[in-house]
C-alpha cells in the first residue's frame, strides 16, 4: 500500500465515524490550546515585569541603605536598616566617576495636597533634574525640577496628570501655587508620563525638590540614590566606584546594598521561566490525557472494524502495514487535532490580550512546538497499542466479524 492510499484510508476512516473523530480531536485541541494560553500568560508576565524594570532607566543601579547580604532581598529594600544614613553629599561624591553618567537622590513620603478647596493625599517624591532622563519620563506641560544647588530648597514642584485633572480641572496649573503638606509650592510642570512604574502611579505624584522634600518630611536622610552607568559596560565599574566611595565615606563600612538592574531581571526571568515551564507541564498533561483516550477509542475502533482488517489481511497486507495504517490515523488525529489546538490557544490569549492590555502575552515559540510534538508522540505511543492489536487478528476470524 502506497503512502498517498494508506493517507486516503486513513481519512476515509476518519470521515466515517465523524462523532468519534470530532471527540478525539476535541480533547487532542483543548491540550494544545491550554499548553499555548497557559505559557502565553507566563510569559506575559515575565515581559510585563520586565518592562516594570525597564521603565526605571537604562544602565540603572540603586543604592539602598543598610548592607544585604542577598541582593535583592525583599526586607532589605523595603525595611532599609541603616547603621549610617544615605545624605546629599554621599549622592554628590558618587557623581566623581567616568562610569557615572548621571546620579539622582530620592526622598519619598505621602502629605495632603489641596488647591481651591480640593484636598487629596498623594505620594511626594523629592529629587533633582537628573531624575526626568534617569526614569525616561516626559513633560506633558512645562518644565521639571529645575538643575540648581542640591542644597537650596526651591518652592517649585512638579504633578502628575491624574492629581492636575482631580485638582485643578479645566483650570491650567502652570503657575498656581498648590499645598503639599504645611508648606506652598508653585505647580511648574505636569508630567506627561504614564501608567505605573515598580507600583507607583506615575499620573499620581508630586514631585518636590530634594531639598525641600526633606524639609517637609524632616527626613535628614535619602530613600535611596539612582545611580545611571555611562553604559552596560561601565555597571560594574560603576558598583565597585559605588561601594568603594561609600564605605570611605562611612568610616570604612560597606553598610550600603547596591542592586543593578540586570540583577533584577536576570532574577525575575529565572523564576518567571520556572513558572511558564510549570505551567507547560501541567497543560501538558491534558495532551497525555487525551492520547489515552485515543487509545481507548481507537481500540474500540478495532473491534468495530474487524471485518475491514480482515479484508486486508487476506487480500495479503502484512501485519506491519496494518500498523502504520492505524498510527497514521492517530497522527493524522493529532495534527489536526494540534492544529485546531493552536488556534483555539492563540485565540485565547488574542483574548486575554484585549481584556488586559496591559499584559503582552504571547506564548513562546519553544512552548507551541513542544505542544505539537507532544500531541504527535502522544498520538504515536498511545496509538501502537491498538494498531498492534489490530495487526495480531486472524484473517479468517476477522473476515467472520468475530
Amino acid at each position: 500500500m502506497r503512502t498517498t492510499d494508506m493517507l486516503h484510508q486513513s481519512y476515509l476512516a476518519l470521515t466515517r465515524a465523524r462523532g468519534r473523530t470530532a471527540l478525539m480531536l476535541l480533547a487532542m485541541a483543548i491540550g494544545v490550546a491550554a499548553v499555548v494560553v497557559l505559557t502565553s500568560l507566563g510569559e506575559g508576565a515575565r515581559r510585563f515585569v520586565t518592562g516594570e524594570f525597564a521603565s526605571l532607566g537604562t544602565n540603572l543601579l540603586i543604592v539602598i541603605p543598610g548592607r544585604s547580604e542577598t541582593t535583592g532581598g525583599a526586607a532589605a529594600i523595603i525595611v532599609g536598616q541603616t547603621p549610617r544614613d544615605l545624605t546629599l553629599d554621599d549622592a554628590r561624591a558618587l557623581r566623581r566617576s567616568y562610569a557615572v553618567e548621571r546620579v539622582a537622590p530620592v526622598v519619598v513620603g505621602s502629605a495632603a495636597v489641596s488647591w481651591g478647596g480640593l484636598e487629596r493625599e498623594v505620594a511626594v517624591f523629592g529629587a533633582t533634574a537628573e531624575m526626568l532622563p534617569i526614569r525616561h519620563w516626559e513633560m506633558g506641560q512645562g518644565v521639571f525640577i529645575p538643575e540648581s544647588d542640591w542644597d537650596r530648597p526651591q518652592s517649585v514642584c512638579v504633578i502628575g496628570e491624574k492629581l492636575r485633572q482631580e485638582i485643578f480641572g479645566n483650570t491650567s496649573p502652570i503657575g498656581e501655587w498648590l499645598r503639599v503638606g504645611d508648606r506652598r509650592f508653585r505647580v511648574i510642570g505636569v508630567l506627561g508620563s504614564e501608567g505605573r512604574s515598580i507600583g507607583i502611579d506615575v499620573q499620581d505624584i508630586v514631585i518636590l525638590p530634594v531639598t525641600s522634600a526633606m524639609v517637609l518630611f524632616d527626613a535628614p536622610s535619602l530613600f535611596r540614590i539612582l545611580v545611571e552607568a555611562s553604559s552596560r559596560d561601565a555597571m560594574t565599574s560603576a558598583s565597585r566606584y559605588i561601594r568603594t566611595t561609600v564605605a570611605g565615606r562611612h568610616q570604612g563600612e560597606e553598610d550600603i546594598t547596591v542592586i543593578t538592574q540586570d540583577a533584577v531581571l536576570a532574577t525575575f526571568d529565572r523564576i518567571f521561566g520556572a513558572l511558564t515551564m510549570t505551567l507547560a507541564g501541567i497543560a501538558g498533561i491534558s495532551l497525555i490525557v487525551a492520547g489515552v483516550l485515543i487509545m481507548n477509542v481507537m481500540l474500540v475502533a478495532v473491534s468495530q472494524r474487524t471485518a475491514e482488517i480482515g479484508l486486508l489481511k487476506a487480500i495479503g497486507a502484512p501485519g506491519g502495514q496494518i500498523v502504520r495504517l492505524f498510527l497514521t490515523e492517530a497522527v493524522l488525529l493529532s495534527l489536526l487535532g494540534a492544529a485546531l489546538g493552536l488556534l483555539m490557544g492563540y485565540g485565547g490569549s488574542a483574548l486575554i490580550g484585549r481584556l488586559y492590555p496591559s499584559l503582552p502575552v504571547g506564548a513562546p515559540g519553544w512552548a507551541v512546538v513542544a505542544a505539537v510534538l507532544v500531541a504527535v508522540i502522544s498520538g504515536l505511543v498511545f496509538g501502537s497499542l491498538p494498531a498492534r492489536r489490530a495487526a495480531q487478528l486472524d484473517p479468517v476470524i476477522a473476515l467472520a466479524g468475530r
